[in-house]
């Protein structure tokens, strides 16, 4: 492969692997606050233990997206110099105000949130609590805002400077308010909350399988569905919203999320199937005119394909179908499991339902392909646009790194990576099996303490 291709693949690995971590971190940071603001209005002890016990899981993930994305700040000055120079203006306000807004804020407050709980007030210590999931949600907002602005460029002008074409910020807050930065911060907000709320109900299963700490999972299991079920009915109706503005402003992304070769009224939309790239054409189960209703909220209307656009500027159709649609499929998925969890638990049956607790554990890696393959869609359908229309993938890579250095910090990565991967995993194991169990010694009751433990 080449030094572009190479760059592109190091820095999707590096993207794809930190975005493992913050949407965990923003997720459990919403699911922080609601058990806290439960414990503080019934004073129920066993909310300030599920708190405790995920104020640590919180913790270690925190710890991991910094560490990870450290290393994506990085790349951008050694693979890709050119583009760096280019957004730099941009960039340069976006991150610092993340770094004001988000980073400090979070990280300033995180020791109040470990070690506070008998050291400050209750009110300071949710007040903590609160500020620390603030944070985690203010880094979600700065990043969206420079990635957005990428996909549709607001607020500025091109200056030409002795080294090359930079894009200056004339408008900060057009800058920051670009079309598509409120509906992609709210949608990938939705996708981080479904995170935190599915990891509640994995664990929470788990326990409820193994018969250990029930009552404290049982009130998990109630609040992570309850988080899923509403954060799954508003990621419906901001993907519609999403894929409006997407037709506006990138028409070539969303006929490659559809497989749409061939301009054609009533547009439909492709449920399941794939991409014949020989034959220009797609293979699917199709719902007629449904895209064009989607779309512009007419039966007749057509949605432009692929034929009304350079090919020059065609993305990697076949990918960008595959996974648009795999991004669907882990929605629906997260449905019928939390349907089937509300159904099976208003009836008493869930706690006698192996198979749905098996599913609900596995559940937790849902989200997370979700979010993997939406993000993937999402920049690989901008190609070959690095900035859209403003600046292409091959020409943002440093002038003089070479195929043999990215080779070998690839390598590197990929390495290290699975390093800290594993450890996440044996943490966080031990950590779920240990159980919610550091403030056992204040309950007063011993039954009630010997079945928190599963005795």
């Amino acid at each position: 492969m080449d030094v572009v291709m190479l760059s592109r693949v190091q820095y999707a690995l590096n993207t794809c692997f930190h975005y493992l971590y913050p949407p965990i971190s923003i997720g459990l940071g919403l699911m922080l606050v609601i058990m806290e603001g439960i414990y503080m209005k019934t004073k129920k002890v066993h909310y300030k233990e599920m708190t405790s016990f995920w104020v640590k899981i919180f913790a270690l993930t925190f710890a991991l997206g910094v560490a990870t994305g450290l290393v994506q700040t990085f790349g951008f000055g050694t693979n890709w110099a050119r583009y760096s120079r280019f957004v730099g203006d941009v960039f340069g306000s976006a991150l610092a105000a993340e770094g004001i807004f988000a980073f400090f804020l979070e990280a300033g407050f995180l020791g109040v949130l470990l070690f506070g709980w008998e050291r400050v007030s209750p009110k300071m210590h949710y007040f903590s609590t609160i500020c620390v999931a603030l944070g985690a949600h203010f880094s979600a907002v700065w990043i969206i805002v420079a990635n957005s602005w990428m996909q549709t460029p607001a607020g500025y002008v091109i200056e030409q400077t002795p080294i090359g074409p930079r894009a200056v910020v004339t408008n900060f807050w057009e800058m920051v308010f670009n079309p598509s930065s409120l509906d992609r911060l709210l949608h990938v907000l939705l996708g981080c909350w479904l995170t935190g709320a599915f990891f509640v109900i994995s664990v929470s299963a788990y326990y409820l399988l193994r018969k250990k700490f029930q009552p404290i999972a049982r009130s998990m299991m109630k609040l992570g569905l309850f988080v899923a079920i509403v954060s799954l009915f508003l990621q419906l109706l901001s993907g519609d919203r999403s894929a409006r503005l997407i037709a506006q402003f990138q028409p070539a992304k969303l006929a490659a999320f559809e497989g749409l070769y061939k301009t054609v009224p009533s547009t439909p939309v492709s449920v399941i199937g794939w991409v014949d790239t020989k034959a220009e054409t797609v293979h699917s189960l199709q719902i007629p005119a449904a895209l064009s209703v989607m779309t512009y909220r007419d039966l007749n209307t057509p949605v432009a394909g692929l034929d009304q656009i350079d090919r020059k500027e065609w993305p990697n159709v076949a990918l960008v179908f595959q996974t648009y649609h795999l991004m669907v499929v882990m929605w629906a998925l997260m449905v019928l499991i939390v349907l089937l969890g509300f159904w099976y638990w208003k009836r008493r049956r869930l706690e006698k339902s192996p198979w749905l607790l098996w599913t609900m554990i596995c559940s937790v890696l849902l989200p997370h392909i979700a979010q993997q393959a939406g993000w993937i869609s999402t920049e690989v359908g901008r190609q070959p646009w690095l900035v859209w229309k403003l600046l292409k993938t091959s020409d943002g890579v440093s002038a003089t790194i070479t195929s043999g250095q990215v080779q070998g910090s690839l390598t590197m990565f990929t390495v290290i990576y699975i390093l800290l991967f594993a450890l996440f995993i044996f943490l966080l194991n031990r950590k779920i099996k240990h159980g919610p169990e550091t403030l056992l010694v204040q309950y007063e009751d011993p039954l009630y303490r010997n079945v928190l433990q599963g005795k």
